[in-house]
């Protein structure tokens, strides 16, 4: 508990270096880009094919009817873009994941280790073909929960558990084996990551509810259409500076917990100093050595204790 809050106030204090608002801007822009370019091209087509699926629901004509009644017939017109925008956001979400681990956790993983752990060992037991492969098995996992998981988020707690845990979980995988790759050897991050398992889950949860307040940025763009250009752009940033946060704690975190690791003792340290010696009766060999006797009768120039026997 004590490493994770040290960790998580200095990730907040990292936050506010020029360095890491600067290295932010770059995923900002290409997710922005990204999500300008298929706005242009699909939005138009995909809130008409919603709206008319929601024409199309027999029961939701009751529920149109009740609005139109207590006088809120214009809410009709935004729930289409509504529920656009919600599908919309599990893809922007990964995709500012995805940057950020790939643009930005590298760096940030070397700054922390330049002003906080600058004598550590760099071993890079994780390439980048192995990083990609690891980053999308675990995307495709924590999709397939998306997937299995989606009726229950009918219900209202579930609702706000069940997405915080699952991206919670992908940030952990995806973020703790960013940064142990190039400063742990593939035995020590196998190592950190089953002995911080709780730990690692807990910060990618604690991340992944923080990652909900550009939620409320999306709603509001829909409601007002004419900030909607602006607003966008800020929800983006706020994920791409939640995921930057992450990537701090999680190399913070991880990073001592490796320099924790190595400083540890080892356990077979006499076993591999202390020379093999021949046994004396009654005195085992490690006595034996540690006494210095180069015979069996004899021990730093005293005559063994066991007698020996006169013919």
């Amino acid at each position: 508990m004590k490493l994770l809050i040290d960790s998580f106030w200095r990730a907040a204090v990292y936050c506010l270096y020029p360095r890491v608002i600067g290295l932010s801007v770059l995923p900002l822009v290409l997710i922005v880009a990204l999500s300008w370019l298929l706005g242009y091209l699909y939005w138009d087509t995909a809130v008409t094919f919603v709206r008319g699926w929601l024409d199309a629901s027999a029961w939701l004509d009751m529920v149109w009817r009740w609005f139109e009644g207590v006088g809120l017939a214009s809410l009709k017109t935004v729930v289409a873009p509504l529920l656009v925008i919600f599908a919309f956001t599990p893809l922007v979400v990964v995709a500012s994941l995805l940057a950020v681990s790939f643009m930005m956790t590298p760096s940030l993983t070397r700054m922390v280790a330049e002003r906080r752990f600058a004598g550590l060992q760099r071993k890079h037991g994780g390439s980048l073909l192995l990083s990609l492969w690891w980053t999308f098995f675990s995307l495709l996992l924590a999709l397939g929960a998306l997937v299995l998981t989606l009726p229950m988020w009918l219900v209202p707690p579930l609702a706000l558990v069940l997405p915080a845990f699952i991206w919670g979980w992908l940030t952990y995988r995806v973020m703790a084996f960013d940064v142990l790759a190039e400063f742990a050897s593939a035995d020590e991050r196998h190592t950190l990551m089953a002995r911080h398992r709780m730990s690692f889950l807990g910060m990618g949860v604690v991340t992944g509810l923080m990652g909900a307040a550009p939620s409320l940025v999306w709603a509001s763009g829909a409601l007002f259409a004419a900030a909607f250009v602006i607003l966008v752009p800020v929800a983006i940033w706020i994920y791409t500076l939640v995921f930057a946060f992450s990537s701090l704690w999680f190399a913070h975190f991880g990073l001592a917990a490796l320099q924790a690791l190595r400083d540890e003792p080892r356990q077979t340290a006499v076993d591999e100093v202390l020379p093999a010696a021949p046994a004396v009766a009654g005195v085992s060999p490690h006595a034996a050595a540690r006494l210095g006797g180069d015979e069996p009768g004899q021990i730093d120039g005293i005559t063994d204790v066991v007698p020996r026997l006169k013919p």
